[in-house]
């Protein structure tokens, strides 16, 4: 929409303030405000959501890996041929063994459910998503006794790095009594942080001799953990060791494993931006009322135009013009505003919890230690693009009314 100079003049004229239009020019204002903060809230919302899909899926992933080949009855006996097929397999960039196993932990009379896993030496002083809290993962050699706890399972148990945890396994020794629970101590060399409030709360990790002597698996392991270099293709990628696992396991992928979490968090995604975009429509609705309010308050000045001349056009892209700025000037100042709500997201949760008391992200609900965000510059861009389209449309019927004004009827009496 191309303005000549006079178009220009008149339509930077009807943005500013004039005499006795203090009040347009405060609806105008929050009309401003209000598409500023329905951008800003749609762009936080919709990086939060992101940036959570991002984040477990991340961390999930970090430990499980893309897809896993899982023995029947917890035991994958040929797992070596598996994962050295598996590496050779285009498209597969890892293949871990692992051994995976829930049991009872016991610390200074405390007791809670564990989630065992033994992994290969390598494997975990390797794994990025583990963070080291406090001692050293370079202690879990084979045959040390020593095991590595998560920062909320240590706070649970009262743990700490020195001290002794009894692992208790339901598969013990067989007396005349029954089974006896087999309980093995093992020393905590370090406390490590993953950012998944229930993997924190339940890993124990050690090295994987040191899981299958305590389970009595033998040469055996439960799993071998899979990373490719296309989690979406991943189905397409392991079909071909689908025949070699046949009768000794299944391929589960990070799909089916968490389908339930992902599947809520795209739900909720979307949900949020549709109800969310309801506030940008809400807010060019003030767009609309300012500009019907500038029209009638600017009759005997459109009269004037057209009476010199003007073509309805002209006035028609005047009140567009105005309309639009409004809108694109809400849009810029709500890009900013998120922007810098991101930026300080977590100080500004911390200080709301602080003011009022109440903790707004509990790690036991929300999954993940802090909040995250990852903001997607196609979903900004469709959010301007959308705003944009509202704010143009809310001027199409002032901007109609304006060019449809009859200089006869408002002149006669002057």
């Amino acid at each position: 929409m191309i303005l000549n100079r006079y178009e220009r003049m008149v339509a930077k004229r009807y943005l500013l303030p004039g005499k006795g239009e203090g009040f347009i020019f405060l609806v105008a204002s929050i009309s401003l405000v209000a598409v500023m903060l329905g951008v800003a809230a749609l762009i936080i919302v919709m990086s939060v959501m992101n940036g959570f899909r991002a984040e477990l899926f991340d961390k999930i992933v970090g430990l499980n890996g893309h897809a896993v080949v899982q023995g029947y009855g917890g035991r994958l006996a040929d797992w070596r041929e598996i994962a050295e097929q598996a590496r050779r397999t285009p498209g597969v960039t890892e293949a871990v063994p692992l051994i995976e196993q829930p049991l009872m932990a016991s610390y200074d009379g405390r007791v809670e459910g564990v989630l065992v896993r033994g992994m290969q030496r390598r494997d975990i002083v390797g794994n990025k998503t583990v963070e080291v809290v406090s001692g050293s993962l370079a202690s879990l050699r084979p045959g040390a006794e020593n095991v590595a706890i998560g920062a909320r399972l240590a706070e649970a148990l009262g743990a700490r790095v020195g001290g002794q945890i009894s692992l208790i396994s339901p598969q013990g020794r067989t007396t005349p009594f029954g089974t006896v629970p087999r309980i093995v101590s093992y020393n905590v060399a370090a406390i490590f942080e993953i950012g998944v409030y229930d993997y924190d709360k339940a890993f124990v990790l050690m090295p994987i001799e040191d899981a299958q002597t305590l389970l009595m698996l033998g040469d055996a392991v439960g799993m071998v953990e899979i990373q490719t270099n296309d989690a979406d293709r991943v189905g397409e990628i392991l079909a071909p060791l689908a025949a070699l696992v046949a009768g000794q396991g299944a391929i589960k992928d990070w799909r089916s494993m968490n389908a339930a979490l992902f599947e809520a968090l795209e739900v909720e995604r979307i949900a949020m931006f549709v109800v969310l975009s309801i506030i940008i429509l809400v807010a060019v609705f003030n767009i609309l009322s300012s500009l019907i309010m500038l029209v009638r308050a600017k009759t005997r000045d459109i009269a004037i135009l057209r009476t010199m001349g003007a073509p309805r056009s002209s006035l028609m892209k005047v009140f567009m013009t105005v309309g639009v700025t409004i809108g694109a000037l809400g849009i810029i100042a709500g890009l900013i505003l998120g922007a810098i709500f991101l930026f300080f997201r977590q100080s500004v949760v911390n200080f709301i919890q602080f003011v009022t008391g109440q903790n707004l992200w509990d790690p036991s609900i929300r999954f993940l230690t802090e909040l995250p965000s990852k903001t997607d510059p196609f979903e900004v861009l469709a959010i301007v693009v959308m705003a944009l389209a509202f704010s143009f449309l809310a001027t199409l019927y002032p901007a109609w009314k304006a060019a449809s004004t009859d200089p006869v009827q408002v002149l006669r009496y002057e």
